[in-house]
């Protein structure tokens, strides 16, 4: 008796046809797929880092941005160039780190104090 499942039909290549070609979209779509995971940090002082840096509308002395540590703990903060306050005063990061970090990141956007 002849076994059935290994014999090939001739004139129906559609099985490894579709395969090949189901194989082919997956590999396009996972190399054309974005990786945030591999983006680098924007901003870091020790353990803390800071990304997302963007300058307020309103008053142009203010920067936001999202710190995070190495233990996961993430927050948002407003800080004032003019006097380095940051806003809210406590949360989850540091605030030794996220602090020096806001003095960097205004610094380099040109607001640090000039005193």
């Amino acid at each position: 008796m002849r076994e059935l499942s290994a014999q090939r039909v001739p004139g129906r290549p559609w099985p490894l046809l579709l395969a090949l070609v189901l194989g082919g979209l997956l590999q396009l779509a996972t190399l054309l797929a974005p990786v945030p995971a591999l983006a680098a940090p924007g901003l870091c002082v020790g353990p803390v880092c800071a990304d997302e840096i963007t300058r307020s509308a309103k008053h142009h002395w203010q920067l936001r941005l999202r710190v995070d540590d190495q233990r996961g703990h993430r927050e948002r903060l407003v800080v004032d160039c003019r006097d380095g306050h940051l806003s809210p005063e406590s949360g989850t990061v540091e605030r030794g780190y996220a602090a020096a970090v806001a003095r960097r990141a205004c610094r380099l956007a040109g607001e640090g104090s000039q005193g």
